[in-house]
C-alpha cells in the first residue's frame, strides 16, 4: 500500500521488551492490554482531525470517522485529493486528482486490529512488545499483509488508554505514522460515508 494508504508522526518508539507467548506475559503486560482491549470495545464510533507523516517527513491533514465493526474513512484536506475508505470488507484508496482507486481486502491490512468487532489484540494480533512509559502505553504488532511483512506499533495514553497515534513500518522498514486529535467517540455518524464505489467511476 501506498504512504498515504497505511493511513499511519515518524519518531522513534520508545524502548520495548520482547513478550513472550501466552502464559509468559507478565501480570503488567497483560493487565495494559487488557485496557486498551475494554477501552476500544467500549467505543463504536470515532471521528476527529488526523495529522500523518510520510516516510520522507511530508505531512499531510485531514479528518477521520470510524464505525465499528469494519468501517473508516480518511478525507484529506487540499491539495491532496485522496480518500481512504473501508466499507467493512474492503478498504478502497481514492486519487481523485489522478482519478485512480485501489481496493484491498479489510482483514490482509494494518486497519482490521482497529476496526474488528471485538478488539482482543491478544487473541487476533502477533504482539511484540508492550511497554508503558512517558505516558504511553506502546503496542508493537509483527504482522503479514498483502503488503508484505511489517510492523504496526500503536500508541495509547496511559491514563485514559486512548488511541493517540499509529505507525506502520513497512517490508522495507519505512515508517508512515498517524497521529489523531479533537477525538469524539460514541456520537451518531452517517453510514454513507463508509460506502466505496466498486465500479471505480471518480
Amino acid at each position: 500500500m501506498p504512504a498515504a494508504a497505511t493511513v499511519a508522526v515518524a519518531q522513534e518508539f520508545p524502548a520495548t521488551s520482547p513478550l513472550t507467548a501466552g502464559a509468559g506475559r507478565t501480570v503488567t503486560d497483560r493487565q495494559l492490554i487488557q485496557r486498551i482491549n475494554a477501552y476500544f470495545n467500549g467505543v463504536r464510533t470515532m471521528s476527529g482531525a488526523f495529522v500523518q507523516f510520510s516516510p520522507s517527513g511530508a505531512r499531510t491533514d485531514g479528518t477521520f470517522v470510524l464505525a465499528r465493526p469494519g468501517k473508516i474513512r480518511f478525507d484529506y484536506d487540499p491539495p491532496t485529493k485522496m480518500q481512504i475508505i473501508a466499507d467493512g470488507k474492503s478498504v478502497a484508496v481514492r486519487d481523485t486528482r489522478r482519478q485512480t482507486q485501489d481496493i484491498w481486502p479489510l482483514g490482509q491490512t494494518p486497519m482490521r486490529f482497529l476496526l474488528a468487532n471485538n478488539i482482543d489484540l491478544t487473541r487476533d494480533a502477533k504482539v511484540a512488545s508492550v511497554t508503558e512509559a512517558d505516558g504511553l502505553i506502546t503496542v508493537v504488532v509483527q504482522e503479514k499483509t498483502v503488503f508484505g511483512n511489517g510492523r504496526l506499533a500503536l500508541f495509547f495514553d496511559a491514563a485514559s488508554a486512548q488511541l493517540k497515534q499509529w505507525t506502520v513500518t513497512d517490508a522495507q522498514g519505512q515508517d508512515t505514522s498517524v497521529a489523531i486529535y479533537d477525538v469524539k467517540t460514541n456520537v451518531p455518524v452517517d453510514p454513507k460515508q463508509f460506502v466505496i464505489n466498486y465500479q471505480r467511476i471518480l
